[in-house]
């Protein structure tokens, strides 16, 4: 039995790590607000998304999410707020290009910075449809304790996630440092562009037909 569940643990780890690589919206903001803030600003941004996914994860273990994404109109509601939000971070990192590097790492407390984050991932409908759509493929009912089976694996999921996303924010931030001036601007510019083709991504991929 043991074995069986630290088979299925592992499918679980690994499933994360492939969905956590995959460029998106976490990633996105996280790589475009390092580099343009710094390392401090990215690892603040990176708490809160860790937080926004524990809100996921417990509103999965009581229901919310399922109820989330068997409501069109909610659904639909958090998917565009998710895709407008994106861009209004898109136009901050346009406007923070036009600032110094170091204009830019000082804008912006940690607190803010945070519920940004958090923000970015709460509205994130990838992450609601993760935990209705994929999760429970990792659940045992005959072993019972299901509601500690989805506690487990959303600590393992936040857990993982936040270690892929600190990796990014170091990353970022120390590329970020080796360019400055016109083309330090124009690659921040570039990052901002990006983050509104995510948007535009993520409201085409998590459409629905019929919406």
């Amino acid at each position: 039995m043991t074995d069986v569940i630290d088979a299925n643990l592992a499918k679980f780890l690994l499933t994360v790590f492939v969905i956590e690589i995959t460029p998106g919206p976490n990633m996105g903001y996280l790589a475009a607000l390092s580099m343009t803030r710094g390392r401090a600003a990215g690892l603040a941004a990176t708490a809160g998304v860790a937080a926004g996914l524990t809100v996921h994860a417990v509103a999965a273990a009581f229901g919310a999410g399922a109820l989330i994404s068997a409501s069109p109109i909610l659904y639909e509601a958090l998917r565009w707020a998710g895709v407008l939000f994106l861009i209004w971070l898109a136009y901050e990192g346009w406007r923070d290009a036009e600032t110094s590097p170091a204009q830019a790492a000082g804008g912006g407390d940690a607190h803010g910075l945070f519920w940004r984050g958090l923000v970015t991932n709460v509205l994130n409908p990838k992450s609601v449809l993760f935990f209705v759509a994929v999760v429970p493929r990792f659940i045992e009912e005959e072993r019972g304790g299901i509601f500690q089976q989805l506690a487990l694996l959303g600590i393992l999921y936040v857990a993982v996630a936040t270690v892929i996303h600190a990796s990014v924010v170091v990353l970022a931030a120390r590329a970020g440092g080796l360019i400055s001036g016109e083309r330090g601007r124009a690659i921040r510019k570039v990052l901002s562009l990006g983050l509104v083709a995510i948007a535009i991504w993520l409201a085409w991929d998590t459409r629905r037909a019929g919406g």
